[in-house]
């Protein structure tokens, strides 16, 4: 070869090692929800086909509030690995399918609104905001969402009133407004307690562990989870949206299939 062609093939290649990098620096995208102005109802299409690790993200919730966060990550896929989805400041474990394809069901409000996935380290790889206008989606006075780091358990959250109203998976949907959306089913949640009216009082906030899941369904044998101790986090908000935030966040570790832990008393 010339030694002139040789001097060339030896320049490109720092350009060639930058461009092999770059295609394998872990990233995110994201189908749904997209940035900008947002009116729910309108763009959200519930007859589209949906992925999810470990099952499709059907759910029990009783407000049917909720929307689906989908996408994808590239160079991080992997169902035995968490990442982080971050979302209006509330972290969630959020695992893939062995493409890397996630979709997670999420309750929001009205105004601004964020998502951002990050990795297992904490790079963030994808983040959005968007502005929901429409105005039947309040912004919650009382947030609860609950998140593990388990795709093969399921836990699940209750909330006590202060009438004495009991919200769980079999009774999603409180007479007095407000409930579970979306009650996870199909792996690290997340499960949600939402309510824009609150009653004044003390609420009792419980998260059990119900049981574990397999491609075989639900199943009530200690072992077959993948955590020998669950880790579930918790995050209280109040006035979520508004300049009156405020948020509290606890982890609790799940041990043994049938825990019924009391994680926070608070009045409203």
């Amino acid at each position: 070869m010339h030694p002139r062609r040789i001097l060339r093939a030896i320049s490109c290649l720092p350009a060639l090692l930058l461009a092999t990098l770059v295609a394998a620096e872990p990233g995110a995208g994201m189908s749904s929800p997209s940035a900008g102005w947002r009116y729910s109802g309108l763009t959200d299409d519930q007859n589209a086909p949906r992925v999810a690790y470990p099952t499709p993200p059907i759910d029990r919730g009783g407000v049917r509030g909720r929307s689906l966060i989908e996408g994808h990550l590239r160079e991080v896929a992997g169902v035995d690995r968490a990442q982080r989805l971050v979302v209006n400041g509330n972290p969630l474990p959020l695992y893939t399918d062995a493409e890397g394809r996630f979709v997670r069901p999420y309750n929001f409000g009205a105004g601004s609104n964020s998502v951002e996935v990050a990795s297992a380290e904490g790079k963030s790889l994808k983040r959005i905001q968007f502005y929901e206008a429409n105005n039947s989606r309040v912004p919650p006075r009382i947030r609860l969402a609950l998140g593990w780091n388990d795709p093969k358990a399921e836990l699940d959250l209750h909330i006590v009133t202060p009438d004495g109203q009991h919200a769980f998976w079999a009774n999603p949907r409180l007479p007095g407004g407000g409930g579970l959306d979306p009650d996870g089913v199909d792996g690290p949640g997340p499960e949600m307690f939402t309510v824009a009216a609150p009653l004044h009082g003390t609420y009792l906030v419980y998260v059990n562990y119900w049981g574990n899941l397999n491609s075989q369904g639900y199943n009530f044998q200690n072992g077959s989870n993948q955590q020998d101790v669950i880790t579930a986090e918790i995050n209280l908000v109040f006035n979520e949206n508004t300049v009156n935030e405020k948020r509290e966040t606890f982890v609790v570790p799940m041990r043994t299939i049938g825990d019924l832990v009391l994680v926070k008393t608070f009045n409203y």
